[in-house]
């Protein structure tokens, strides 16, 4: 095994233990309302404050990260993010008033940047012929973290309560960290064709890139439609089910289901990027995803509920990875971490406006019509990326016949 494949397979399982972390506690967050007094009236919008806080904030940090860590190098800031976060999960399970729990949600975003960082270490060690298959492979390890953390987390809550499984969320991402410490050794890029010194990337160099803006548009689209529904879901499936009873493991299942698809898919779609076109399998991606997801406005039955998510995981599990691979070849590597830093700041500004929307749409339409709004900016997210790679190749072939 050569070492850049030993080091991707080390902060491989890093993103598994983090995403199982975080995927422990936080989805069953609006359930832990109800524990800190909040009543069922105003649950829908509480759920909403609570996960958007913890974005507002990583929105605004993930760029200084990203700069601290082409500064200073990518392993610390997955050490640092790590440390921290065993910290944060570690103190929800002490949290006593709603407003508590917005406050160290903000905790949360201010000190993240475990995955992003361990993403930028693999795209600047990987040789760019495998960049797709280990942008893919990172996934789809945050995606396995997302099957074990729904799943302990369900258990553990169920046997022991929310605030125990809150204390080993924090002693995992800790193991994860030391296994980082030990292990891990920030490699250089494999040798490429040597080019003459160019003056260093700059935000303000970086925000004149069209391909990079686009890619960090969309990704915020993307992460906002998603996550209108996210607050939501362990309550949606609480009501599918009949009652409260049983609703946090039966929602650890439902919720593992789509890192399960994306354990599956995610290699996949690297590899068909990278045959067939990384733009054409974003389309495919995109479009498939926004309508199975829309689907869910006719489920009335958790079973098939869960077979809806499945699928919808196999389709999104391509956005991300693809979307990732694209970023890294239209920036530079010296860019690297800043580059990862402001995918993450994208991601967490969708994901702060979308708990904050559908918390609201929640209130006034019910989760089914959100199913649909979010079908529909996916399938329209899909639709501008194929005019756009359209327009683009239009533009290159005049050129070239020019």
């Amino acid at each position: 095994m050569q070492s850049w494949q030993r080091t991707m397979w080390i902060l491989w399982f890093g993103v598994l233990f983090c995403s199982s972390s975080y995927t422990m506690s936080v989805p069953f967050l609006p359930l832990f309302l109800f524990d800190l007094g909040v009543p069922e009236s105003s649950v829908n919008l509480w759920a909403g404050i609570v996960h958007s806080s913890a974005f507002l904030v990583g929105a605004v940090m993930a760029p200084l990260w990203g700069m601290l860590a082409d500064k200073y190098g990518k392993r610390k800031m997955v050490i640092r993010a790590g440390i921290s976060l065993a910290f944060i999960y570690a103190l929800i399970a002490f949290v006593q008033t709603p407003w508590q729990l917005v406050g160290v949600r903000m905790l949360h975003g201010f000190v993240g940047g475990f995955v992003p960082a361990s993403m930028s270490i693999v795209a600047t060690i990987a040789p760019k012929e495998k960049l797709g298959w280990s942008l893919g492979m990172m996934q789809a390890g945050t995606m396995t973290g997302g099957i074990l953390g729904p799943l302990f987390g369900g258990l553990l809550a169920q046997a022991f309560g929310l605030r125990r499984s809150f204390v080993v969320a924090a002693i995992i991402i800790l193991a994860a960290t030391v296994a980082v410490v030990i292990w891990v050794r920030e490699g250089k890029a494999e040798p490429q064709v040597e080019k003459k010194k160019e003056k260093p990337v700059t935000y303000r160099m970086a925000f004149r890139n069209r391909a990079l803006m686009s890619m960090l548009m969309l990704l915020a689209l993307f992460q906002l439609s998603i996550n209108m529904i996210q607050p939501l879901l362990t309550l949606h499936i609480a009501k599918l089910q009949g009652g409260l009873q049983g609703a946090v493991l039966s929602a650890g299942f439902v919720l593992s289901l789509i890192g399960i698809a994306g354990i599956l898919a995610s290699p996949v779609w690297g590899r068909l990027g990278e045959r067939r076109g990384y733009h054409r399998i974003l389309v495919t991606c995109l479009m498939c995803a926004g309508v199975v997801v829309s689907m869910q406005f006719f489920v009335q039955d958790l079973w098939l509920f869960a077979v809806v998510q499945f699928v919808f995981g196999l389709f999104m599990a391509g956005i991300s990875p693809i979307v990732n691979t694209l970023v890294v070849q239209s920036t530079d590597e010296q860019f690297r971490g800043r580059s990862f830093g402001l995918t993450t700041s994208a991601n967490q500004f969708g994901s702060m406006l979308g708990p904050l929307i559908g918390g609201l749409l929640g209130l006034a339409v019910g989760i089914h019509w959100i199913f649909v709004a979010t079908g529909m900016m996916m399938f329209a997210a899909g639709i501008s990326v194929w005019l756009r790679r359209k327009h683009e190749l239009g533009q290159e072939r005049r050129m070239s016949s020019g």
